[in-house]
Parts: C-alpha cells; sequence; structure tokens
C-alpha cells in the first residue's frame, strides 16, 4: 500500500509514496526533451498512419505501395536486360562461353540465380554438401560436366518426375528387398572399400568382388569407375555424397537414398538456365 506522500531530505523531491524494504521511490520526473521527442514520435505515428498504407484496405492518402513499386523497378530493368536475355535465349552454352560479352553478362546473372535457386542445396560457392548434395567445383560428374549435360540436367532435373527427360537412375536396395544377404552386403562392402585400398578384410572383399561383378559394375563399371550414361558414381575416389565410412556405404548398399533434383524448365526463363548453364561450368569443375 502507498505510504504517505513526503518530500526527500536529501534530493528535496517529493516521493511518490511508494516504499520496499525501506526504500522510497522518488517522484522525478522525465527530462523535457525526452517527453518532447516522445510527443514528436506519436505525432508521427499518427501522421505515418493517414499518408501510407496501415489499414486493410486502407491505401493511404499517398497512395504509394512498397510492393507496386518494386515491381514497376523490376519492370524498367527488365526491359533494360531484353535485348542482352533475348541474344543469351538464342544462343548455345557453348556460343555464349565463346562470347567474352554474352559469357560476362552470363556469369554475373547466373551468380544470381544460382544463389536464389540453388545454393540452398549445392552451396553458396557450388562446393556441395555431405547427405546427397553433389559438389559442383570439382571434376567429379555423375552425369557429365560439360556444358551440354549440365544444361540438361538444370532443364530436365534428377527423379524429379517433372519431365521426360529427367535424369533418371535407381539403386536397389540389395538389403531392404532381401536381394543380398547381410554377409553379402558385408563382402561387397570390403570390396567397395579395396578400390580406394581401404579393405581390412582381404578374403571378404574377394568374395564381394564376384557379387560386385554381378550386380553393380553394370552400373559402377567394373572397377568402380562409374558409367555417366546410367548415372552411375564412380566408387574408386574419394568423392563420397553419403559419406565414405564402411558403416555408410554398408547402409546404403542395404538402403540406398535417390536424390532428387527439381526440372527448372518451365520455372526459369530459358535465357537463366543457359546463364546457370555457363556459371556452374565456371565453377571450377566444368569439362
Amino acid at each position: 500500500m502507498p505510504t504517505k506522500i513526503e518530500k526527500d531530505s536529501i534530493t528535496g523531491t517529493d516521493t511518490t509514496g511508494h516504499e520496499w524494504d525501506g526504500l522510497k521511490e522518488l517522484n522525478t520526473p522525465l527530462p523535457k526533451w525526452w517527453l518532447w521527442t516522445f510527443y514528436a514520435t506519436i505525432v508521427w505515428g499518427i501522421a505515418f498512419v493517414i499518408i501510407y498504407p496501415s489499414f486493410p484496405y486502407w491505401r493511404g492518402t499517398s497512395g504509394w505501395i512498397a510492393r507496386e513499386a518494386i515491381v514497376a523497378e523490376m519492370a524498367e530493368v527488365r526491359a533494360q536486360q531484353e535485348p542482352m536475355l533475348a541474344r543469351l535465349r538464342e544462343a548455345t552454352p557453348a556460343a555464349i562461353a565463346a562470347d567474352p560479352e554474352l559469357r560476362a553478362f552470363a556469369v554475373a546473372g547466373g551468380r544470381v540465380a544460382f544463389a536464389n535457386n540453388c545454393a540452398g542445396c549445392h552451396g553458396a560457392g557450388g562446393q556441395g554438401a555431405q547427405g546427397g548434395y553433389p559438389a559442383l567445383v570439382d571434376d567429379d560428374w555423375i552425369w557429365g560436366g560439360s556444358l551440354e549435360a549440365i544444361q540438361h540436367t538444370i532443364r530436365h532435373g534428377i527423379r524429379s518426375n517433372e519431365s521426360d527427360e529427367q535424369r533418371q537412375s535407381m539403386m536397389p536396395r540389395f538389403g531392404a528387398d532381401g536381394l543380398l544377404t547381410p554377409a553379402q552386403i558385408n563382402d561387397v562392402t570390403e570390396h567397395v572399400l579395396s578400390l580406394t585400398n581401404r579393405a581390412t578384410d582381404a578374403a571378404a572383399a574377394g568374395r564381394g568382388a564376384e557379387i560386385f561383378a554381378e550386380q553393380c559394375a553394370s552400373c559402377h563399371g567394373e572397377r568402380g569407375e562409374g558409367n555417366r550414361e546410367f548415372g552411375g558414381p564412380r566408387l574408386n575416389d574419394q568423392v563420397w555424397l553419403y559419406g565414405s565410412s564402411r558403416d555408410q556405404i554398408a547402409a546404403f548398399i542395404r538402403n540406398p537414398r535417390m536424390g532428387v533434383m527439381p526440372s527448372w524448365q518451365g520455372r526459369l526463363d530459358p535465357a537463366v538456365i543457359n546463364m546457370l548453364t555457363v556459371y556452374v561450368h565456371a565453377l571450377g569443375g566444368g569439362e
């Protein structure tokens, strides 16, 4: 309960009548400059609500809406770029790469398009990530790293079920569907490890080589060199999408994971697809 209001003996300021554990609250007024600043913000807020859109169906007295303004600005920029975009649509990626002016424009525009559409999976610099996100900066390509191959992948996607020309490959679920026994999966795992000199059981690797030749070589190659025609990754290098440890390889053989990339044809302007093709190829891993 408030106590009697009194004057503080030290400061000469009235108290508010509130006291906690012997401490009395002073009724110190706010500085004038602070009060006038506060009042000014109230006036500013009211004026803002009147001038600009602030409530449903209220456009404000100015009629200015940021969303409409940016649409007009983007249309203007688009009109300025249209002559170059028209050239990019008509040219092949190889022709763009060979023309210094088109190449410079394509790389600059492709960098922006990549950041907006691709970096979420492939990384800001195209470095990829373990877990099914391929790196685009090395020379290890499942489907090919030429300009034409990259363009096809961007256009039609991978296992997206959005295009009749999509990249499509499926690895059997050797364990989940009972195609191989746990012992056979162990042997194949040892053989795959042997392709990079990491096998720990020579006998198991030898048995696994026979199974690999029957079940895996048609897609991954006899020596694990991969097969781009079928989208079979290389197994005899140090590039692994889902991990290279013994347990990770065995888990993938038992129940493989198949990544999906959307088809960008129809989503992106053909000129943007060509810019992305040239940009990805220029990241350092293009062939």
